[in-house]
């Protein structure tokens, strides 16, 4: 193997063992085979560029092109040209996929599911870092620089794995490295020849040439670098301050990290992340429409997941193991069947534009009827769509249990199961003393934790002097807290993180959860849940009710019956019996009416236009000269592979002109220039040129090594003796025929040649060199008259600005 073919299969695996570092983020993770076929795709067309050789910039623009054209085939095979060439379609769906993509990253936790956008942004990513690689490494033969695209690949994975890529990721991707820089030090050692290690020293074998079993003087010296090297970054860390454990440091607690469920684990969307934009929106927009035979709708919540981590930064959701979702949910942890309870059935008809890997259900819920791709998280009792599926258009149909404890059974309740509350109860170390003291000092005299709960929610949401206000700056970390509690303004993220945490400092289990509110009545008898319905409420767990809601946000939502001082008994009413006008399912399309009003329009019922008005009304539709710039853009770098048979097609053209003799200059001058297409010609075929034999001689070897026929071999010859007679003969006769016997030539060479060797000569003719070396030439040229120039003009400034001699005479 050459050099450079190690130095790029180096490459190649350096970049391979730095992307490792990724693939604890998204399970499963399949997606690193993809990576790494594209990757030796774009290696493998660049070993061939360099073995041709193209220029350095044609070889990168190459590799580009290859790597355009596999994720195309890969990601847009449909939308493609020809099912791989990339046109105004293919580059729209790349478009979507990739902010499809980014949605997902910022939705789900680590690590998260193997989605088609995730994953086009994850070869992409490994692809394009390992061009660069592979271009600073390889084709620059600049292995050291090489490892700063590297190093961002790793601090990538470390960043979005929260530190938690893992020592063993760190050493496989430092490996990688060293084996790069071992590759190009390998490289350029055997250009010098043999390394001597010099005169053999008593008392250590193997130093000398020739020892045999020991590595030279320059391999140990590297080894012992690397070494070094990983030794400083491994432990330079566990002494800085800043750096808690340094990469060898424990990756946590282990809690909430998700087990080896059925299924995988998978990790919880982060609705946070559009919930404030969502309560921003000029118009309210429907997502979801429903029929019940609930009594009271005012405490149907609609639930979308539940936030039960609190690092100080952010609340967000544990990894956990998923399963198939049952034909009937276990019954709610910590429910006593001695609470009361009604059984409630809804029917569910999600907006063809709303799309949400989480399903809206209400709490808790017994059983779930739904087509498609779901899964089931016990711990939340959550429903999150696999793959691809999302609640779009979906329909479906949910049991729930309308649980109402009493006053009485919640201040009763006894201690929780020490392992709930070990996980529900922790707090950074980070949060701010005064939160607990602000907790104590507002629950003083409660007897009990449910009196505390409800002091904390009546404080927030009645006597403490807040306001709500979704135009407050966002924030979920402790240092939010502080700024909520001491300016008390906020809207339901304030209000809910505040409180949980507050619950949390008082050893009582507490959790958030992201949702909707009930939603609107509708005059069909159907409840309706507009984009500004999105809402965050903390759920406190009590033995015998199990997780229970709590309302602190003022002026959204609803209080719940038992925390009111004139909470009602409690006891269970009848089967609730849906009403005579509802039907089995919502009806799927709205009543019309002759007017629109905003209530109207927010809820679609204006027509299929005001419906997906704000969809289509922001003018992001195609833009038709964008269309034409990228089409012509990938033209251009698809074509690019195709320069040198371009450039030699027109020297052929140059070179073999009109046959009719103008004078004795020009016709010599033909003469030449044919001689020389004959030899490119033949060089592009593998008879590499021989400029110190004669016309004659390089006649003959070319006829030998071409093995030409008797009708090029002839037409050889005869080029041959006119190039003798230009050369040498006192008086030249015109030279007739020359474009037809370099024609006859091409063609004897072509029938002689195997495959390999006619579409190299057609597609990279080696004689394409000639543009490289001319390239050259004339930037030597360029730098040495600007050189002269510029001592030129040097020297006129220092003359002109020279200070006259003094002659004291």
């Amino acid at each position: 193997m050459s050099g450079r073919a190690r130095l790029t299969l180096a490459a190649w695996g350096a970049t391979l063992m730095a992307a490792g570092a990724m693939l604890p983020l998204v399970k499963p993770a399949n997606w690193i085979f993809t990576a790494a076929f594209v990757l030796a795709l774009v290696s493998g067309v660049g070993t061939l560029a360099r073995r041709a050789p193209l220029a350095r910039p044609l070889t990168l623009l190459a590799q580009i092109a290859v790597t355009l054209v596999a994720l195309t085939a890969i990601f847009a095979r449909e939308q493609a040209v020809l099912w791989f060439l990339p046109g105004p379609q293919a580059i729209d769906h790349a478009i979507d996929l990739f902010k499809a993509g980014a949605s997902d990253v910022g939705q789900y936790a680590v690590p998260a599911p193997d989605t088609e956008g995730i994953r086009l942004m994850l070869v992409g990513g490994v692809v394009a870092i390992g061009l660069l690689v592979d271009t600073l490494a390889v084709t620059f033969r600049k292995a050291a620089p090489a490892g700063l695209p590297l190093l961002a690949l790793y601090s990538v994975a470390a960043g979005l794995s929260g530190g938690g890529a893992g020592w063993l990721w760190f050493l496989l991707a430092a490996s990688g490295y060293l084996l790069l820089l071992l590759a190009e030090s390998r490289d350029r050692l055997s250009q010098w020849g043999r390394v001597f290690g010099g005169a053999q020293r008593p008392g250590r074998g193997g130093s000398a040439t020739g020892s045999g079993g020991n590595a030279f003087a320059p391999a140990r010296t590297g080894r012992r670098i690397g070494a070094v090297a990983m030794g400083v970054a491994l432990v330079v860390p566990l002494a800085l301050p800043g750096f808690t454990g340094g990469l060898l440091g424990g990756g946590g607690d282990g809690e909430g990290t998700g087990g080896a469920g059925k299924g995988g684990t998978i990790s919880a969307v982060n609705p946070l992340v559009s919930l404030q934009e969502n309560l921003r929106q000029p118009e309210d927009r429907e997502v979801l429409r429903y029929r019940t035979n609930a009594r009271d709708t005012s405490g149907m919540y609609l639930r979308l997941v539940s936030l039960d981590q609190f690092d100080g930064t952010s609340w967000k959701s544990s990894v956990r193991p998923i399963e198939d979702v049952p034909k009937q949910l276990p019954w709610p942890e910590g429910l006593s069947q001695e609470v009361a309870v009604t059984e409630v059935t809804s029917n569910f008809v999600a907006s063809e534009n709303y799309e949400q890997k989480w399903l809206p259900m209400p709490y808790p819920a017994g059983r779930v009827d739904i087509g498609g791709r779901w899964r089931y998280e016990p711990a939340g009792r959550m429903l999150v769509g696999d793959d691809k599926q999302t609640t779009r258009g979906a329909r479906y149909q949910v049991a729930s249990l309308d649980v109402r404890p009493t006053a009485k059974e919640l201040a009763a309740a006894g201690p929780a199961p020490e392992k709930l509350r070990r996980e529900y109860t922790k707090v950074p170390a980070s949060l701010p003393a005064d939160v607990r003291a602000t907790a104590l000092r507002i629950t003083q005299g409660a007897t009990s934790d449910y009196e505390q709960a409800v002091k904390l929610q009546d404080w927030f949401a009645r006597d403490g002097g807040f306001r709500y206000d979704v135009d407050v700056v966002s924030g979920t970390g402790v240092q939010a807290i502080s700024r909520f509690l001491k300016d008390k303004e906020g809207f339901c993220v304030h209000f809910s993180f505040t409180m949980a945490a507050m619950a949390r400092t008082l050893g009582i289990p507490a959790r958030v959860a992201v949702g909707f509110m009930p939603g609107t009545a509708q005059s069909d008898g159907s409840l309706s849940v507009g984009i500004r319905d999105a809402h965050a409420w903390p759920e406190l767990y009590f033995e015998g009710a199990g997780w229970t809601r709590f309302e602190p946000t003022p002026s959204r939502g609803s209080t719940p019956e038992y925390t009111r001082a004139d909470t009602p008994s409690g006891a269970a009413t009848g089967p609730a019996q849906p009403q005579q006008s509802a039907s089995a399912l919502p009806s799927a399309a709205p009543s019309a009416s002759e007017s629109c009003t905003p209530q109207m329009r927010r809820l679609g019922d204006c027509g299929p236009d005001a419906a997906v008005g704000d969809v289509s009304s922001d003018g992001s539709g195609t833009n038709p000269l964008m269309v034409v710039l990228v089409t012509l853009a990938a033209l251009l770098l698809l074509s690019l592979p195709l320069l040198p048979l371009l450039w030699r097609t027109r020297v052929r053209a140059r070179r073999l002109g009109s046959d009719g003799a103008r004078g004795p200059e020009e016709t010599a001058a033909r003469t030449l220039a044919a001689w020389q297409e004959i030899n490119d010609t033949a060089w592009d075929y593998g008879v590499e040129p021989d400029e110190s034999r004669t016309p004659r001689k390089t006649a003959a070897r070319i006829v030998r090594l071409g093995e030409l026929p008797d009708e090029a071999a002839g037409a050889v010859h005869r080029v041959a003796r006119a190039v003798e007679e230009v050369l040498y003969a006192p008086h030249s006769r015109p030279a007739t025929g020359l474009a037809d016997d370099a024609a006859r030539i091409r063609a004897g060479f072509h029938a002689t040649s195997d495959r390999r060797t006619r579409l190299r000569a057609t597609l990279a003719p080696r004689s394409a060199a000639r543009l490289r070396w001319a390239a050259s030439t004339r930037w030597s040229e360029v730098s040495t008259a600007w050189s002269v120039r510029r001592h030129s003009l040097s020297t006129r400034a220092a003359a002109l600005f020279r200070r006259p001699t003094h002659n004291p005479n």
